[in-house]
């Protein structure tokens, strides 16, 4: 589905794929204009095109949520002008034992999942702000329903989600009466490329059977929500969706 978003200016962190690439498509099909943020700059040109040719506006903008973003705000900036919408999505799920002492993959889940979304937040308010002043400016954050739940060998990952559901509420008390809504998006099992970079075939093997028996919602179905809630009008903030799967409890 599209929305009205015409005339607003977007940025989606970690869009190269999954649920990213398919929330700046239903951005770009509402008529905003979509930079795309993330580190893989060959996926980043792929999906602009494809917005190119669809009719939408994209700019592929190759960087890291936990790096330096001044060249990639000034980017930005001189192609599409000041951002009202801000989707962090960018997010890693590494999972083990806790026993197993992975501080690697503790330290680049929190470096990602929760500073990289104060970095590109910080980046950002000030445009925000500036937007909602005067009209409707948007930040999305990304969590998962892991915020509430507990699931096995996904400590450190889940305690990364509930800190980015509370970080979103918080941050509306301090932005909603500037103008801008703050929603909080907690998606349950998606078809998605998170999975990928674990490394334990047990915990591998687990969430796979999980799979069969709860059957993933489409990353667009995702984009679908964040298109639907960030075209509300102004006076109407969506502040907590939890989007899961029918059949998953």
């Amino acid at each position: 589905m599209t929305y009205d978003l015409n005339n607003r200016t977007a940025v989606v962190t970690g869009a190269a794929s999954g649920i990213g690439a398919e929330i700046a498509l239903v951005l770009a099909r509402s008529g905003a204009k979509v930079a795309l943020l993330a580190r893989r700059a060959d996926r980043l040109t792929e999906l602009a095109d494809k917005i190119a040719a669809e009719g939408g506006q994209a700019l592929a903008v190759a960087a890291d949520v936990t790096g330096d973003l001044t060249d990639a705000v000034e980017t930005i900036h001189t192609a599409f002008g000041r951002v009202d919408l801000v989707v962090n999505n960018a997010g890693v799920m590494l999972a083990n034992p806790l026993t197993e002492g992975r501080d690697d993959e503790w330290h680049r889940m929190i470096d990602t999942n929760v500073k990289g979304l104060l970095n590109v937040t910080k980046a950002f308010t000030e445009d925000l702000i500036e937007a909602g002043a005067t009209g409707t400016a948007d930040l999305v954050n990304i969590s998962s329903v892991g915020a509430h739940l507990t699931f096995p060998n996904y400590a450190v990952y889940t305690a990364t989600k509930a800190a980015v559901t509370h970080l979103s509420a918080n941050l509306r008390t301090e932005l909603g009466p500037k103008g801008v809504r703050v929603t909080n998006v907690e998606p349950g099992l998606v078809t998605s490329e998170l999975a990928d970079h674990m490394d334990n075939p047990d915990v591998d093997a687990h969430l796979a059977q999980w799979r069969e028996q709860v059957p993933p919602l489409n990353p667009a179905d995702i984009g679908d929500v964040v298109g639907f809630a960030t075209s509300r009008p102004k006076q109407v903030n969506l502040r907590q969706l939890v989007v899961l799967p029918t059949v998953q409890v």
